[in-house]
């Protein structure tokens, strides 16, 4: 087993499957929010599903449309368990909250793009930060 500390995250914690890509995040351009897919051609992920997955991006990107996006989401069951980043930002943290979905960012040991493999089972710790690959 191996542990990630992170930076205090928010929300539950969970275990899943995780969906791996070195690009940003945008629950506004990225996603197909009604087949619950990457719909962004551009996107490394293009085509994958996101639900119940652990997403981990390098950073998130988007404006305040982000958070009732998530919220959306999350009220269809087709959302993320989780996501992970390298850099959060406030927009993506308080969707998180609002969505009542785990997040977690700035990891000490490093790129989480690059720590974290696609298809790792993970274990999401928000309140002790802590990310375990299991």
């Amino acid at each position: 087993m191996t542990t990630f500390k992170c930076h205090k995250g928010i929300g539950s914690k969970v275990e899943g499957e995780a969906l791996v890509a070195e690009d940003n995040f945008s629950a506004r351009y990225d996603l197909d929010r009604l087949k619950g897919v990457f719909s962004r051609p551009q996107h490394k992920l293009h085509g994958q599903s996101y639900k119940d997955k652990i997403l981990v991006f390098n950073t998130a990107k988007g404006g305040v449309a982000s958070a009732w996006m998530l919220h959306e989401m999350k009220s269809r069951g087709i959302a993320p368990k989780a996501i992970l980043f390298n850099t959060a930002n406030t927009i993506l943290a308080q969707g998180a909250a609002l969505a009542d979905m785990t997040m977690c960012d700035r990891f000490e040991d490093g790129d989480v793009t690059r720590l974290i493999k696609t298809g790792d089972r993970l274990e999401v710790d928000p309140e002790n930060g802590v990310v375990r690959v299991i």
